[in-house]
């Protein structure tokens, strides 16, 4: 995605709270000026933001986990600390999106989602699109509740998927693989498997070097995952 669209995933080095020298420091890596990196406030579900070329940029941050854009004086970014960060780049056209997807937002088909909107948006083809999966808690360190396959069961994902998405733990209670549910959402959108890239490093595992809500809780800082179309 490198020849597509500028991009990358930062790691435990910045908290990015509210300290804005770290987020200038991330837009300037970028090649944004500060007021051009685009946030959201993520409230866990599927809705989107787009950031249209010529528009002007909302004042609050609208509530969204997917942002996408074809504005190359912009970039845009989620932030996570667990929850898998998917960047998608059209190499057609080069617009692009920044999907935030914890279980709830992999439930509701959050990477799905993104795929269909920068077809409606911009007309995206799943065949020209690149995607990046970051790093976010792996199969290892996964474990939820029974309730959280029961939300995916509900949510109409079949039973082969979840025998993929799931595996048991040694207490009795499942473990989820973001990084393959995910993936497989991505390819069941019509992305290429070739064209679907999944970094698989676990956050938890690694919390020494990324953030981890769950090693850390409440003292976790939050990496981001940033692009910017080509233009």
């Amino acid at each position: 995605m490198l020849s597509v669209a500028d991009h990358f995933f930062t790691a435990g080095d910045l908290q990015l709270r509210d300290d804005e020298r770290e987020w200038a420091a991330v837009a300037q890596e970028i090649g944004v000026e500060r007021d051009k990196l685009l946030l959201v406030r993520q409230v866990h579900r599927t809705d989107v933001s787009v950031a249209r070329r010529g528009e002007g940029t909302p004042r609050e941050r609208p509530e969204a986990d997917l942002l996408l854009t074809d504005d190359p004086a912009r970039a845009i970014a989620v932030r996570v600390a667990d929850c898998a960060p998917i960047l998608l780049a059209d190499r057609r056209t080069g617009v692009v999106a920044a999907i935030h997807a914890g279980w709830r937002g992999t439930v509701a088909g959050a990477a799905v989602t993104g795929v269909e909107a920068l077809a409606r948006a911009f007309g995206s083809r799943p065949a020209d699109l690149l995607a990046a999966i970051g790093p976010c808690l792996g199969p290892c360190c996964g474990e939820v509740g029974e309730e959280v396959r029961d939300a995916f069961r509900a949510a109409g994902h079949a039973d082969a998927a979840l025998a993929r998405w799931f595996s048991p733990g040694a207490a009795g209670r499942p473990y989820l693989d973001l990084w393959t549910a995910n993936a497989d959402q991505l390819a069941q959108s019509g992305i290429p498997a070739d064209q679907i890239h999944v970094a698989r490093l676990c956050t938890r595992t690694h919390a020494d070097v990324l953030h981890s809500h769950r090693a850390a809780r409440e003292r976790a800082g939050r990496m981001a995952a940033v692009i910017r179309t080509g233009g």
